[in-house]
């Protein structure tokens, strides 16, 4: 955010502080094309709402937008086991557009997106508040509009979303209505999927690399700020049109994603890359899930998985293979490695050397591993083992008795 932007946003939050601490009536709200939604009133004022569909024969992209209301009941609790046993039609799909990303209580959400399957296709509700002093009513319809549903998907809505909107229902003196929620943040698991397929897992980024689809004239998430600003002053509603899209593809774009990245977690072989095998291999090792990770690990070597990941991979299955107990296989992998020159090279010369040392009580042969490793990445614990071994090998051994 520039420094024109920023000092923009702190004089609107400072009017804002104002027109709360007395008490008076904010500014008339702006008028709005009826074509683009509609006032609403609620016993705490009034806002705005805008009501965008997809029929169900749609497609966004490469995913097919029916298809999202006939997605298993139990799909969410591969990412999420208090989302179990709930079908797609209690999951709300949130996103909201705000004021800035520095935090705080100054920073507030000016329009918030909440979207749902149903069988006739998708549905995205927007609640937008045309001047400060609509906030209230914003908060208080998107709550009631909350109740239906048992479970909200998000994407980084866990440390920004969410929070952000519980911090505006307590200033509000108004109850959150999250608590009762099972969440879902899908930022994660999509990067465990796909972090070393992708550089980067921006919401966007995987909307065009995974779904197929490209947006047009979309203004971005830097410059919807500065945009919502230009409308508080001047009243003037074209500038906040592609802000309303912006927000309803970042919804419908979580949705059809959501589709697909659950799916990953509980069917691998569904997945296609091998550089997602690598990844989600990587996610089930952390977990203690070794089998499971071996299995992905294996098939994502027999594809054409990039050099770099090669390496890691091999080392992380011998990794696995020794924590098993299967330490042929984990020698297997070692000598692999040991052959050519990669970044594990030089470790798996020292596991080798280990191996050969107290499993084969061939001293000779530790030596030499050992030294191999040394020559590539020369160290202090690495040079105590080699005079330990050249000691070991050069000792003599007793003889046998007849």
């Amino acid at each position: 955010m520039n420094e024109l932007l920023r000092k923009q946003l702190e004089q609107l939050r400072r009017k804002i502080a104002r027109i709360e601490a007395r008490g008076g009536a904010a500014p008339a709200p702006a008028a709005m094309p009826k074509e683009l939604g509609e006032a609403v009133e609620t016993p705490l004022g009034a806002h705005w709402e805008l009501e965008r569909r997809w029929a169900a024969h749609h497609r966004h992209g490469n995913a097919d937008v029916g298809a999202l209301a006939d997605l298993p009941g139990d799909l969410l609790a591969a990412l999420e086991p208090d989302a179990a046993d709930c079908p797609p039609e209690e999951w709300v799909f949130l996103d909201t557009e705000t004021s800035g990303l520095s935090g705080g209580s100054g920073t507030f959400a000016f329009l918030v997106g909440a979207g749902h399957a149903t069988a006739g296709g998708f549905v995205v509700r927007q609640f937008l508040m045309r001047e400060p002093g609509e906030e209230p009513s914003m908060l208080e319809a998107l709550a009631r509009h909350l109740e239906r549903f048992r479970v909200v998907v998000t994407y980084n809505g866990k440390a920004f979303d969410v929070p952000l909107l519980e911090t505006r229902y307590r200033l509000a003196r108004q109850r959150a209505p999250f608590g009762r929620l099972a969440h879902v943040d899908l930022l994660h698991s999509a990067r465990r999927l796909w972090r070393l397929a992708l550089e980067s897992c921006r919401l966007m980024e995987l909307e065009a690399r995974v779904l197929g689809f490209e947006r047009e004239g979309d203004p971005g998430g830097a410059v919807i700020p500065r945009l919502y600003l230009e409308f508080l002053r001047t009243g003037n509603f074209r500038p906040m049109a592609p802000v309303f899209a912006h927000n309803a593809y970042d919804i419908l774009s979580l949705a059809c994603l959501t589709a697909v990245v659950p799916l990953a977690f509980r069917d691998p072989s569904r997945l296609a890359h091998p550089a997602e095998m690598a990844a989600l291999a990587r996610y089930f090792q952390r977990e203690g899930r070794l089998e499971e990770a071996l299995r992905l690990l294996g098939e994502a070597l027999r594809r054409n998985l990039p050099e770099p990941l090669l390496w890691e991979a091999l080392w992380q299955a011998a990794e696995m293979e020794r924590k098993l107990g299967r330490v042929d296989a984990a020698v297997a992998r070692w000598s692999e490695l040991s052959t050519i020159r990669n970044p594990w090279q030089a470790k798996a010369l020292e596991k080798l050397s280990s191996h050969y040392e107290r499993r084969e009580k061939n001293a000779a042969l530790a030596l030499e591993m050992a030294l191999a490793a040394q020559a590539i990445e020369p160290g202090e614990a690495l040079e105590k083992r080699v005079r330990r071994l050249r000691e070991k090998a050069s000792a003599p051994r007793a003889g046998r008795l007849l």
